[in-house]
Formats: structure tokens, sequence, C-alpha cells
């Protein structure tokens, strides 16, 4: 075996050894969150936004498919946000009221009315950051 291939055996090593360490940490790693009204204003859809809102309006759960809590949330911005909470991978928020404050980070997806916010969870899969609410000091995932 030549110098130069040990060489080059050696480096492969090392970036694998490197991409072992690394990749698991980026699994975590949460992307940049756009606010919601930028989001809203550039009809953008799959990102991730983070904010917060009172409880304008308590909505009956879907039970379609994986079952999600639903609330709409007014932003100081005057913007309104449903809330698709999956109930199935994440706590509740038992006892939510109007006019409660929610901080929140998820998916936001576009509509007219100001936009759908999910993946307030974990990622069961460890693939994605996912999301979170926070109520009352607590955070939900």
């Amino acid at each position: 075996m030549t110098r130069m291939t040990r060489r080059g055996i050696g480096g492969a090593v090392i970036a694998l050894l490197l991409a072992a360490l690394v990749v698991p940490m980026l699994a975590h790693w949460q992307a940049p969150a756009m606010t919601p009204q930028a989001a809203f204003e550039a009809q953008r859809e799959g990102v991730w936004i983070e904010g917060e809102g009172q409880v304008q309006r308590l909505l009956p759960d879907d039970d379609k498919g994986s079952r999600h809590q639903r609330f709409v949330l007014a932003l100081r911005s005057g913007q309104t946000l449903l809330i698709a909470h999956n109930i199935d991978l994440a706590p509740r928020l038992d006892g939510l009221a109007r006019e409660d404050t929610v901080r929140f980070r998820g998916e936001y997806v576009w509509n007219a009315k100001g936009g759908v916010v999910h993946w307030t969870h974990r990622d069961p899969r460890g693939e994605r950051p996912g999301g979170w609410l926070e109520w009352h000091g607590r955070r939900y995932r």
C-alpha cells in the first residue's frame, strides 16, 4: 500500500467518524423560524414559525385520523392562526380557555384566514426537530 493510499483511507475513516458524531446532533437542530406575519405575507407553506397569541376560539377536536386539539389564536398583528395540536403524540392542553396566552413553534401552512400551524409536537421518528406549545409555564411536545 502506498503512502498516498494510506492517507486517503485515513482521511475517509476520519470523515466517517466525524459524520457519525455530527449527524445525530443535526437531527435535533432547529431551523430558524419565520415570524407568523412574514410567512402569511409571503404565502409560505412548510416553514417553521414561532410566536405567541391569545386563544380567540376553542374548536372541537379533529378525530379523523390522528386526533388533534384545535383552537384559534389571535396575534398582536391582528392575524389569526388555527393551531392543530396532535394529541396522539403530545399532551392535550387541558383547561385551555379563551384569552389564555399560548406560545408556539410549528410548521406553517398558508391560507387566506391567516394559516394553520401543525407539527406542534416532537417527531416520533427523531428525524425532524418538531415543535411545541407553551402554556402556563409548561412546554407541550
